[in-house]
């Protein structure tokens, strides 16, 4: 995502998500849908998921129509631009070797378009959270002037246009009114069924593989050096923090939505599964290596106000264990999730 929007402004959308927020909500497995493979499952071990379909049923119809929708260009105001365009799944919904998002006429925002998956234990969404409920997520890149700079009002008459999307809203929701709500709870169970759980590091810690000696010295020194901040299973702890890139800050990341000096230069810690999907890195894209990254973590911190304590200290590693870590930080890689054929692009062979 690029340019975040903030909620000051946006009282009705804010008011109505008080009252998701206000709902205690706990794991639950749906039933699989026939021949569908469409259901929620909380992996073993894992926190209790933020969203779980309460209030908006999973269900294989949904689910078909919210990627559509994730996948459609008319969510943009010139008819070229998708949710896709800047989340590829190949690279775990990333947009991989791309700084910045790229948006309708060839703009460009400010911020690296992250990847999307395990989104339900999420309750704030982009680099500065701007965005606090997943079934309103869409409408920042879509209303942003330049992402998708679209209106939902125009949205929801293309999409009532359209001949395919009536009956899809009706076999889904039991209504072929299509409204913005709707689109969004659809694009939800699409965006929200995104879970990345199966990769060598999932197995190993389940006893189903093996760690090379490289890749459990990698593991040992991740789990000493980076794990306060990159906490598995989720591998982020999903805080904001300024993680010293610089002493002067261009985009004040959470300090422009909360406007408190001591957010300023913070930014939602990233997960680190499929990290190595995902080049270039940072909120800004400034590395195109996993060895930069780390090159950083070593010699690069810059100090500043904001500076995150867990950061004040020298991170001291040599080049092997840097070597190792990044061995380790391979295994998180999720093949079985990015070649998932329910979640490809459906306008596509």
């Amino acid at each position: 995502m690029i340019q975040k929007m903030k909620l000051y402004g946006w009282l009705p959308v804010f008011f109505s998500l008080l009252l998701f927020s206000s709902c205690e909500r706990d794991p639950v497995v749906k039933e699989e849908l026939p021949a569908d493979n469409i259901y929620f499952v909380v992996p073993q071990g894992w926190p209790t998921p933020h969203y779980d379909f309460t209030g908006n049923a999973l269900t294989k119809e949904g689910f078909v129509l919210g990627r559509r929708l994730f996948y459609d260009t008319k969510l943009s105001k010139d008819n070229t631009i998708s949710c896709g365009s800047c989340h590829q799944q190949f690279a775990a919904f990333a947009h991989l070797d791309h700084k910045v998002s790229h948006g309708i006429y060839g703009l460009l925002g400010i911020r690296n378009a992250p990847p999307i998956f395990n989104l339900n234990w999420h309750s704030e969404f982009m680099w500065d959270g701007g965005i606090n409920h997943i079934e309103v997520q869409p409408l920042a890149p879509i209303t942003n002037p330049v992402e998708m700079d679209e209106d939902m009002a125009v949205v929801v008459s293309k999409l009532q246009g359209d001949a395919t999307y009536p009956k899809m809203f009706k076999d889904a929701f039991d209504t072929d009114i299509i409204t913005s709500q709707l689109t969004f709870k659809a694009m939800a169970q699409f965006m929200g069924m995104l879970i990345s759980d199966k990769s060598k590091y999932d197995l190993y810690t389940r006893g189903e593989a093996t760690f090379t000696a490289s890749e459990l010295n990698g593991l040992s020194l991740f789990q000493q050096k980076c794990n306060t901040c990159h906490t598995a299973p989720l591998f982020t702890n999903l805080q904001y923090m300024n993680n010293g890139l610089d002493t002067v800050f261009a985009d004040a990341g959470r300090g422009k939505i909360t406007m408190m000096a001591a957010d300023s230069g913070t930014f939602k810690v990233p997960s680190l599964r499929n990290v190595a999907l995902s080049p270039p890195y940072m909120h800004d894209g400034r590395f195109n290596t996993l060895e930069q990254v780390l090159e950083h973590y070593v010699h690069g911190v810059k100090n500043s106000a904001t500076l995150s304590t867990e950061l004040t200290t020298p991170i001291v590693l040599s080049s092997g264990e840097k070597a190792d870590i990044i061995t380790f930080l391979k295994t998180l890689t999720d093949n079985t999730f990015i070649k998932d054929s329910r979640f490809k692009d459906p306008f596509t062979p």
